[in-house]
Formats: C-alpha cells, sequence, structure tokens
C-alpha cells in the first residue's frame, strides 16, 4: 500500500482541510441617482410702471400791464373839461330819492282824499282833524318800517349772491377770469386786449369781485341804499306830505276847500321838484302829478258824499 503525501502544511494523519470558499465581494452599491434640480420659481411679475398724474393745471401768466394813460389823452381830457364835459350824475341807487318821494306823495295824497271823503260826507272839523292826525301818525310810521324792512330784505339777497361770487373767486379764480374777458369780449374788445383787461381787473380780489357783481346782478355791493335812511326818509317824507291839508284846520280855518287848494299847490310843487331832479320837463312832471292825485281825491269825495248823505 503505498503512503500518503502529506498534503503540505499539514501533519501526517490528520486530515486535510478544505479551504472555505471565498465569500464572494458585495457588489458595488448602485450610485443614488442624481437629484432632480427643482425648477427656478417663476419670477413675479414685474409691477407696471404707474401711470404718470397729469400736470396741474397752472393759471395762465399774466400778460402785460396796460400802459399808462399817454399825455396826449390828459391834454384831451383837460380840453374837454374846459368845454364842459362832466361826468357827474344824479343819485341813481334809490338810497332817498326814491322813498323821499314815494313817502311825500303818499302822504299828501293819502290825507288829502282822506280829509276830501271826510267833507263830503259832512263830517264836523274835529272829525277831520282827528282821522286825519290818525292818518298821518299810522301812515308815517308803516311807510318808514316798510321801507326799512324792503331795503334790508334787497340788501341781505345782494349779500348772499355777493358771498356766492366771493367763493367762486377763491375756487376757481382762473375760470372767472376767464369768464371776466369774455365779458370785456362781448363789449367789443379783441381777444389779447380782452386777456390784459381780464387779468388787471383780476389782480385785486375786490375790484374783481366788485366788476363781476355789477356784470352779473347789476348792482355794486360797496355802494348799496342804507336801509336806516330810506326808512327815516319816507317816515318824515309822508309825515310831511299829509300835514299839508291838515294845516288848514289845524290853523282854525275849518274849510275843505283851503285843504284842497293847497294839497294841489303841494301836488304840483313836489311833481316840479322831482322833474327837476329827474330832469324831466318841470312844468309837466308838476301837472302830471296834479292829475294822479286829483283823481284820487275826487273819487274819494265822490264816495264820501254818497256815504255821507245816505248814513243817518
Amino acid at each position: 500500500m503505498g503512503q500518503k503525501t502529506p498534503e503540505p502544511g499539514g501533519r501526517p494523519g490528520e486530515p486535510r482541510e478544505r479551504p472555505e470558499p471565498p465569500v464572494p465581494a458585495e457588489p458595488p452599491a448602485l450610485a443614488e441617482p442624481p437629484a432632480l434640480a427643482e425648477p427656478p420659481e417663476l419670477a413675479e411679475p414685474a409691477e407696471p410702471p404707474a401711470l404718470a398724474e397729469p400736470p396741474e393745471l397752472t393759471e395762465p401768466a399774466e400778460p402785460p400791464a396796460l400802459a399808462e394813460p399817454t399825455p396826449a389823452a390828459g391834454a384831451v381830457g383837460a380840453a374837454a373839461l374846459a368845454a364842459g364835459w362832466s361826468h357827474r350824475h344824479r343819485d341813481v341807487s334809490g338810497g332817498w330819492l326814491r322813498p323821499t318821494v314815494f313817502g311825500a306823495v303818499d302822504g299828501l295824497v293819502t290825507n288829502a282824499s282822506l280829509i276830501a271823503g271826510l267833507g263830503g260826507g259832512g263830517a264836523a272839523a274835529h272829525a277831520v282833524v282827528l282821522t286825519g292826525v290818525a292818518a298821518l301818525v299810522a301812515g308815517a310810521f308803516s311807510m318808514g318800517t316798510g321801507e326799512y324792512v324792503s331795503v334790508t330784505n334787497q340788501n341781505e339777497l345782494v349779500h348772499a349772491e355777493v358771498a356766492v361770487e366771493r367763493t367762486m373767486h377763491a375756487r376757481f379764480p382762473a375760470a372767472e377770469q376767464a369768464e371776466l374777458a369774455d365779458t370785456f369780449r362781448g363789449y367789443g374788445a379783441d381777444p389779447d386786449t380782452a386777456a390784459r383787461m381780464a387779468a388787471a381787473v383780476s389782480r385785486d380780489p375786490d375790484t374783481a369781485l366788485r366788476v363781476h357783481t355789477r356784470e352779473e346782478l347789476g348792482v355794486d355791493p360797496f355802494e348799496l341804499p342804507s336801509a336806516i335812511l330810506a326808512g327815516v326818509s319816507s317816515l318824515v317824507a309822508f309825515s310831511l306830505g299829509a300835514l299839508v291839508p291838515l294845516l288848514p284846520y289845524l290853523a282854525g280855518e275849518p274849510h275843505l276847500a283851503i285843504a284842497l287848494g293847497l294839497a294841489a299847490v303841494a301836488l304840483v310843487v313836489g311833481g316840479m321838484v322831482v322833474g327837476r331832479l329827474t330832469g324831466r320837463p318841470l312844468p309837466r312832471s308838476g301837472l302830471r302829478q296834479l292829475a294822479l292825485g286829483g283823481i284820487a281825491i275826487a273819487v274819494t269825495f265822490a264816495v264820501g258824499s254818497l256815504i255821507g248823505g245816505r248814513v243817518p
């Protein structure tokens, strides 16, 4: 029997150890797939640029001031004055003339007619005096207070409208200046001249307000009639007018003819005074006043005669 050849590296007689099979190497780990890149964030849309604000309306530039009057213009004015040229006018504002004339005529016609009616009815002199004085006092205060209230209300209305115009000037000066230029163009000025005139007037607020109210309201807010003057003028004038036909009775001459004669003279004189103030022909104004007053007196005398003859 042959001998077993010992395995290398082992002892004889020992069983040969089988080598352990090699452990297979672990396969390399799979590389992780690259992470997907996050999509870029969508940029917010840019805001559109803000709309530019419209430019503010600017007031029109003031044109150059009007030229001063030339010496030649002054010479023309001086020559006209020497020839009788004048701008003096009568008072047409109605501050005292209207209530004075109206009050005097009203008092004269009222009391003359009243006395004529009492005389036509055969009333006693004492009754005529009592009635005439009572009518004088009542009528004078009625005319005075009525005139005062009337003028006061008219002035308050003007002041209210002027306040509206002043507010418009403060809020819309350019529009008011343009309106004034239109007014001047309506008077015949060319556009450039009208614009210069409107700018010159608008530099002073008081002057601009005065011109606008004159054009739009027909009044001057700085020259309104006085309510007190109007009331007092009417009261005094009525009293004087009503006193004329009473004078014969107060003087101890209770004759209707004398009273009516004085009333007729007063009517003519009053009418002529009014004609003088208004520039009317004096005789025409006096006769017109006499005719109107005579109608009232005649009618009242007729009514008194009819009633006095029937009433016991």
